[in-house]
């Protein structure tokens, strides 16, 4: 059986000298490629995809060996390696690599060969046993079988386990680690880009355990947090791409339940439906406890909305939505306040929405926005003994908490700011382009319409509620600003829903 080698030297005499050495051998080779340096090591390696590796050592350098090490962990060529250097540190790293012979130069002719001749023994015992196992039990599992749905292997007999690290640069070294480990039952290792599949076979009784004895040693050896998810094998009749599918999304849960953890499941249940976005009541909630400073009221809200969630959860995606629709009212009451301005807020707000992104943990970034929150309070607690808020995103702001007051008007308003009413009109019109009637109009009636959709209330309450003591008034003005009747448009959005 012919295979493919990859001869890696700086020196070029060195390189054609082993790649000599091997074409005059009578060893079958389809292909030999060299790389002068490791960065055309890298590129011949991932097109080429050799069998076996001949590597000098001394070529990497210190921050690429991490690299280096993960790429052969992956891949599993075999290896020889070669250096200058006899030292103990050049043999840790052979063994460490597990290669199957480290050369030192100035090389032996008879040394080479003899690695040749022992890599190529390995590369055909390789071949022999992977082709037995394909032909003998055609229960060879591979990666196609994990992404494309077919029922042509007897995959319906195995186990799942996925192993996640929250440091997803770690999944060559947990790839390693688990290819190593000592479990029992164990059909096969499937490293991808951001975790690693174990299949146990359908008999193995004691999966949890080991996965839990497996997660102590790793973080004993690591340091790292790791959430492992298994699928219990019990939904019948599932590919074992189906599986797979279950099991990734299962992994989804860590963003609620946390890392450090092993997770059982027997099927994969549906997010719970949420609405993303706050209503415009959770929005006057959120202004009214901002602009009154209210941090233990706020603390709560966030807890009951986002860490008493129990056995239904809804998709992650839309809660990190949900998230950033807070964060638009906080970055309001930035501005509101004049915090923006200052470069140590600007850059935590920039932290605290990467956070809502991207963080692997819910509570983790509901603790960074509390936080936060605090520290912005904090800032406009400061700013308003220097009287240095905007006094129109102020008015707006209380004009928003209580619109819905019939007597609400603009003298109101520009007493709350500390503002002469002529002079805030003038202001409001020239930052806005509306004056204060429109304003409290447009706000009133979007309110209304939240109401004429989503509850079922009597029109002549509606109009209470949003503040018109006569029902007939709010009718017009409706009519007006929407081109239809309250009642005309409560009937279309039931239609059109």
């Amino acid at each position: 059986m012919e295979g493919k080698w990859l001869i890696a030297d700086r020196d070029l005499n060195e390189r054609e000298g082993l790649k000599w050495l091997l074409k005059t051998s009578s060893i079958p080779v389809t292909n030999i490629f060299l790389a002068s340096d490791f960065q055309e090591f890298i590129m011949l390696f991932e097109q080429k995809n050799p069998d076996i590796v001949v590597m000098e050592l001394d070529m990497i350098a210190k921050e690429e060996w991490s690299t280096f090490r993960e790429l052969m962990q992956i891949y599993g060529p075999i290896l020889l390696l070669t250096s200058a250097e006899a030292t103990f540190e050049k043999a840790r790293s052979a063994i460490d690599l597990q290669a199957l012979d480290l050369m030192i130069k100035p090389f032996s002719t008879t040394k080479i060969k003899t690695a040749f001749q022992a890599a190529a023994r390995q590369f055909s015992k390789n071949k022999h046993e992977h082709g037995n196992l394909l032909t003998n039990s055609n229960k060879e599992i591979t990666y196609e079988s994990l992404f494309i749905s077919t029922h042509s292997t007897n995959n319906e007999n195995f186990k799942l386990a996925a192993f996640q690290s929250e440091n997803k640069d770690k999944v060559g070294t947990l790839y390693s680690f688990l290819a190593e480990y000592p479990f029992k039952e164990l059909h096969g290792v499937f490293a991808l880009s951001d975790l690693v599949i174990l299949l146990f076979k359908e008999k193995c009784l004691d999966l949890k355990e080991q996965c839990q004895k497996a997660i102590r040693k790793w973080e004993e050896d690591f340091s790292e947090s790791l959430a492992i998810v298994i699928d219990t094998g019990k939904s019948l009749g599932l590919t074992l791409h189906e599986k797979y599918l279950q099991t990734r999304k299962m992994l989804e849960f860590t963003y609620y339940k946390g890392y450090r953890q092993v997770f059982e499941f027997d099927y994969s249940s549906d997010w719970a439906h949420i609405d993303p976005f706050l209503t415009p009541p959770e929005q006057r909630d959120w202004i009214d406890m901002l602009s009154n400073l209210q941090l233990d009221k706020i603390k709560k809200w966030l807890y009951d909305e986002f860490l008493q969630l129990k056995d239904s959860f809804p998709d992650p995606g839309l809660v990190r939505i949900r998230l950033t629709s807070i964060l638009a009212q906080i970055r309001r009451f930035m501005r509101t306040n004049n915090l923006i301005a200052d470069e140590i807020y600007e850059w935590e707000y920039r932290y605290i929405f990467n956070s809502i992104l991207y963080d692997a943990v819910l509570y983790r970034t509901v603790q960074n926005l509390i936080l936060f929150i605090q520290k912005i309070v904090s800032g406009a607690e400061a700013n308003s003994r220097n009287y240095k808020q905007d006094p129109i995103e102020r008015g707006i702001s209380f004009m928003e908490t209580n619109f819905a007051q019939v007597d609400l008007k603009l003298d109101d308003v520009a007493k709350y700011v500390d503002r002469n009413p002529s002079y805030f009109s003038h202001m409001l019109i020239s930052k806005t382009g509306k004056g204060f009637t429109e304003i409290l109009s447009g706000m009133r009636m979007k309110e209304a319409k939240r109401l004429l959709t989503e509850t079922s209330k009597p029109i002549k309450e509606i109009s209470l509620l949003v503040g018109y003591h006569n029902a007939n008034y709010f009718s017009r003005s409706f009519k007006e600003m929407n081109g239809m009747s309250p009642k005309e448009f409560r009937l279309t959005n039931a239609h059109q829903k």
